[in-house]
């Protein structure tokens, strides 16, 4: 089983990133647009486990105490960057309370042998990915100058500020990921309350 934890978007910030990205979709046809109900915010990406490593899993993320805390969705990007466009995101900004739970899953996840995280966390919305290539942030050998995203790119550059809003983080999930030729499907496993 695929796994993950994030955070699920509050339906006003879903609804309002909805909207915005209906109209951008045609300033880049050959990207793979992530369908609304699909956003959230990853905050460890765990990979293929057995059940019973799942299982495992739950009980690590049950220990976790923290903190509600508010996060605002605004500004964008592209990954690995705007010259060489991979993926077009949509920024969060969570600050000290965002990413210590971030680390804080990750060391309780690395517990059981799941590698540790070797960049600084990067919270984000993935909003389009260039054909069906990686979400990753991470530069990759075949990376290369292109411009997929250019008439994107100089449709949003007129944009002065982009803001969707802030949300209450009050709980984290343990979701299920399962790929398909049209994308990812998501399924909540299980929900951690935050304080």
């Amino acid at each position: 089983m695929r796994i993950f934890v994030g955070i699920d978007l509050d339906p006003a910030v879903r609804s309002r990133i909805s909207r915005f990205v209906e109209g951008l979709e045609g300033f880049a046809p050959d990207a793979r647009w992530m369908h609304p109900k699909s956003l959230h915010i990853t905050l460890k990406f765990i990979g293929e486990q057995k059940p019973e490593r799942v299982d495992a899993v739950a009980e690590r993320l049950r220990q976790i105490t923290a903190s509600a805390f508010e996060i605002r969705c605004g500004g964008y990007g592209f990954f690995p960057s705007a010259k060489v466009p991979r993926v077009f995101w949509i920024g969060i900004h969570g600050g000290s309370h965002l990413e210590a739970l971030a680390e804080t899953i990750d060391a309780r996840i690395a517990e059981l042998g799941v590698s540790r995280e070797d960049r600084p966390y990067s919270p984000h919305l993935t909003v389009a990915r260039e054909g069906g290539r990686s979400g990753s942030p991470k530069w990759k050998a075949d990376d290369a100058a292109n411009t997929k995203f250019a008439e994107l790119e100089k449709h949003l550059s007129a944009i002065r500020e982009l803001d969707f809003g802030t949300m209450m983080a009050h709980e984290f999930i343990l979701y299920k990921s399962k790929l398909s030729s049209v994308g990812s499907n998501y399924t909540k496993l299980e929900r951690f309350p935050l304080r």
